[in-house]
């Protein structure tokens, strides 16, 4: 199988009209690295990101393919989509304020936006073909694959976020929370999809952190929080961004892989 990452770009769930110039191979290189970091906590699906190891009939495509292209192993994705939140952010943030909890996991009173949890958190939810992903509970993630298999996934998750975490930190970077999907090859659980990338985790810089309040991520949000300006519904077509915002979403993610990778 063959995956290729493009440069598009979507928020709110809407693809929008103009991508951002070399998403799709940040998004790749930084993939393979963490999958190579890993490897020894779980197998991966990753068999090669050099175009030469490809299939002859990719070789015509390998000026478009390269750098932005995975061969990897197919697997059968399993539904679940496996969060790990070390940080109270995001929609955890808001769910806390409400409830005290946190995809009906309670929290201590008196937590502040983005403070540090003692221990990460598993978050598991549901994939969406279209819309919004569905928070649930452990036990439903125990329903859908199997209590044993749950199990599983979230020692596995944690054990990997919390590697990354140590790894990203003696590099100044906080990984507040991130994303795993796994899939089976003949019944062995394996890593799949993209690994630890800024569409898939919120990375902040510990130089600029400061608990009590919303934290500029190395991600899309720079383009979130320019579409939040306009009178946009939030529904297809999503309007074209200005070349400014396209450009310092750019450096955003090319600012994180050089920091991560190198």
């Amino acid at each position: 199988l063959l995956l290729v990452a493009s440069d598009r770009i979507s928020a709110f769930d809407v693809i929008l009209p103009n991508g951002i110039p070399g998403k799709g191979k940040i998004l790749t290189q930084i993939s393979a690295y963490w999958f190579k970091q890993t490897e020894n906590i779980i197998p991966n699906h990753l068999v090669s990101v050099n175009v030469k190891d490809f299939p002859d009939f990719c070789q015509s495509a390998g000026d478009m393919l390269e750098g932005r292209s995975m061969l990897v192993k197919k697997a059968k994705p399993l539904p679940v989509e496996c969060i790990v939140r070390g940080y109270i952010s995001g929609s955890g943030w808001k769910e806390y304020k409400k409830n005290g909890t946190v995809c009906g996991i309670k929290l201590p009173f008196g937590l502040t936006e983005s403070e540090k949890l003692s221990e990460p958190i598993f978050t598991p939810s549901t994939k969406a073909e279209e819309g919004h992903d569905i928070n649930i509970s452990f036990e439903e993630a125990g329903r859908m694959v199997g209590s044993e298999l749950a199990g599983q996934l979230r020692d596995i998750s944690i054990k990997i976020y919390k590697k990354a975490q140590d790894m990203a930190e003696n590099k100044g970077i906080i990984i507040a929370d991130t994303k795993f999907e796994f899939g089976l090859i003949n019944n062995q659980l394996i890593l799949i999809d993209e690994v630890l990338t800024p569409d898939s985790s919120r990375f902040w810089s510990i130089k600029t952190y400061q608990p009590g309040k919303g934290q500029d991520s190395y991600d899309k949000q720079i383009i979130r929080d320019y579409l939040l300006t306009l009178t946009w519904d939030q529904r297809p077509p999503g309007p074209v961004l200005p070349d400014e915002i396209i450009e310092k979403a750019s450096l955003r993610y090319k600012e994180i892989m050089d920091i991560l990778i190198h």
